[in-house]
């Protein structure tokens, strides 16, 4: 692969703008951090296994673009990226669901992702299969004699010229032009609502293993349940269906026929191990308290933190694919860290974090160009939503700054929520008029939004100071 067929640090930044606003010095750190996959895998073999990634620690308060960056970078890099939060883990008992999941997770989610791309590649093929098997439910074949003449059907003698070549001179013969026939009616959708038998393949009954809790992992569990599953006899029953449902039902079944699972796990377990991307939020909510005292819910958060430390730092995990090192996979964590901080976190797990950054908190400005310029702003959102009623809606640019003005002052009033705020800030503005579409405002009305509706709508938000019923 070629330098140039890979974002540079600064493409990748200006990629992230489009849909974040600000955070500069996070965006640099994650764009560094991606641009640094690409140069391990084209550095010398032996050293390779030597650069390990510098695992980011995000600390900002909620709404102002964590996760957000994290996703997006995710499918920048076209790799696979599981989200999970810290605090599940302490859900149960002491430590929880297994820490080991969020590997699994990396895994079935690159599976899935390079099975969804081979179908692609193969649909054309299954396609075909798919028009093949409708046209054998609507006019089952005949087989062409083995030998010796074959019979007339009374089109005449083969003296006869004209007509008598054209007219079939078998069943079989005429078996052919009738599929042909049908075949094109088929590709012209002619036959859509047609009503066909088809043989459906239908999945294994769950096996279900009896045994003592905590006799076995989870992988060695769910890998045992394929196990006998792919040892029953796959079964099918005949289903009547219109040939457009057929067609939906039967194109999964061809292409999965036509790709080679081995293989995609295989390459599924390398794409995982070397660009995957987990991100822990809410890693705050593990850190202890940091009063000295011991028992109670500390127990069980630095027992969480102890368990992320070997799958951070590099680890075999052992899912139903195969085993995948986590050596390689870069870890983002994200945290609010308002009640405890960074230095909470074991010493272990903070050095397994080198590269901190926090980002800032969301302004006035910030407000008003998130409401205007990403390519998902929410006012493009409710364009697009409107539009598909016939019904046109702008935004005034006095609007948007009176609209970025109120989300701030009720964030500064109540609780800071983040660019979350806007939204609920423009249900607020927006409500009543998304109730009347399209009873009361028909296709082809106008609709501008102007300050003086913003200060109609949402005054009584910004003077009540009891929130409650506004915030979601």
């Amino acid at each position: 692969m070629l330098a140039s067929s890979f974002l540079t640090p600064a493409q990748i930044v200006a990629e992230l703008d489009k849909y974040i606003i600000g955070q500069h010095e996070a965006k640099r750190h994650v764009a560094i951090a991606l641009r640094n996959r690409w140069r391990r895998l084209h550095a010398p073999a032996e050293m390779q296994k030597e650069i390990v990634p510098n695992n980011i620690l995000m600390i900002g308060a909620t709404g102002v673009g964590k996760t957000e960056i994290a996703r997006r970078l995710a499918i920048l890099a076209d790799a696979p990226f599981v989200k999970v939060e810290a605090s599940k883990f302490t859900e149960v008992g002491y430590v929880g669901r297994d820490v080991e999941s969020m590997v699994r997770d990396l895994a079935e989610q690159a599976v899935s992702r390079l099975r969804q791309r081979r179908q692609e590649e193969v649909k054309a093929q299954a396609a075909q299969a798919v028009e093949d098997l409708i046209l054998d439910a609507l006019i089952p074949p005949i087989k062409a004699p083995a030998g010796g003449s074959p019979g007339s059907l009374g089109f005449g003698s083969s003296q006869e010229s004209g007509a008598a070549e054209a007219a079939p001179s078998s069943d079989h013969e005429l078996n052919e032009r009738t599929r042909e026939r049908f075949r094109q009616k088929i590709r012209n959708g002619e036959l859509e609502d047609r009503r066909i038998e088809i043989n459906v393949a239908q999945g294994n009954p769950g096996v279900g293993i009896m045994g003592a809790p905590g006799m076995m992992d989870e992988a060695t569990m769910s890998g045992l349940q394929d196990m006998l599953g792919s040892m029953l006899p796959k079964k099918s029953r005949k289903r009547k269906v219109s040939v457009a449902e057929a067609r939906k039902l039967l194109l999964e079944e061809e292409a999965a026929k036509l790709i080679d699972m081995d293989e995609i796990k295989e390459e599924a377990i390398r794409q995982a191990e070397n660009s995957g991307i987990i991100f822990i939020d809410e890693i705050d909510k593990v850190a202890t308290s940091g009063n000295g005292k011991s028992g109670g819910p500390d127990v069980s958060r630095q027992g969480v933190q102890r368990d992320l430390l070997p799958i951070v730092e590099g680890s075999a995990v052992n899912t139903k694919y195969g085993i995948v090192n986590t050596d390689h996979i870069l870890f983002i964590a994200a945290g609010a860290f308002h009640v405890s901080k960074p230095s909470d976190l074991i010493p272990e797990l903070q050095g397994r974090f080198p590269i901190r950054v926090e980002l800032q908190s969301l302004t006035r400005d910030d407000f008003y160009r998130i409401l205007k310029d990403p390519k998902n702003a929410l006012t493009k959102q409710y364009q697009a939503l409107l539009a598909t009623e016939d019904v046109t809606l702008t935004f005034e640019d006095e609007a948007l700054l009176k609209l970025a003005d109120i989300a701030a002052e009720v964030n500064s009033e109540v609780e800071n929520i983040g660019a979350r705020r806007l939204h609920t800030v423009m249900s607020r503005l927006l409500n009543e008029l998304l109730f009347d579409v399209p009873d009361q405002l028909p296709a082809g009305t106008a609709l501008a939004i102007t300050p003086q509706l913003v200060e109609e709508r949402l005054r009584g938000m910004v003077k009540n100071r009891d929130m409650s019923q506004y915030i979601l």
